[in-house]
């Protein structure tokens, strides 16, 4: 089966050889044959079966290689996450500053609620006092304070 196998007799088979036809199409460009710069060897094997399979090499496409990577230094990869790091904090504190002057805000807010409800009671107290029948009118200036009582 092979040129070097004793059974091997070139004489008892025929070999037909298949040239590729082109095709051509009507609007594509005349086909101009090129010689290639380098010859490249044909290889034949003779297959298990008795017959011979004649080519060329194809060596395997190798991809283009990757453009390496600039190396980045230690010390620029340290300064940019410092300089993350410096703006989380002052993120932070913004943050914690505008929380603690709401909060200021909203306690003045509920301190001047309290006084102005409170003194309304205390107004409400004072010159509510004379609307019902069994109160007392007096007045402040003249008025002298004994136990928690208004005498005038």
């Amino acid at each position: 089966m092979y040129p070097d196998h004793p059974g091997y007799l070139p004489a008892e088979r025929a070999v037909t050889v298949h040239k590729p036809t082109p095709i051509t199409h009507p609007q594509a460009a005349p086909l101009v044959p090129v010689q290639p710069g380098i010859v490249p060897s044909v290889a034949s094997v003779v297959l298990p079966d008795g017959r011979v399979v004649t080519g060329y090499a194809i060596s395997p496409v190798q991809p283009e290689p990757l453009a390496a990577k600039p190396a980045v230094s230690r010390t620029a990869v340290n300064v940019a996450l410092g300089g993350v790091g410096f703006l989380a904090v002052c993120g932070g504190l913004l943050l914690l500053t505008s929380f603690i002057a709401a909060l200021t805000a909203f306690i003045t807010q509920l301190i001047t609620l309290a006084a102005v409800i409170f003194g309304g009671w205390i107004a409400v107290q004072i010159f509510g006092a004379g609307g019902h029948g069994g109160g007392n009118t007096f007045h402040i200036r003249k008025a002298v304070i004994k136990r928690n009582h208004f005498h005038g």
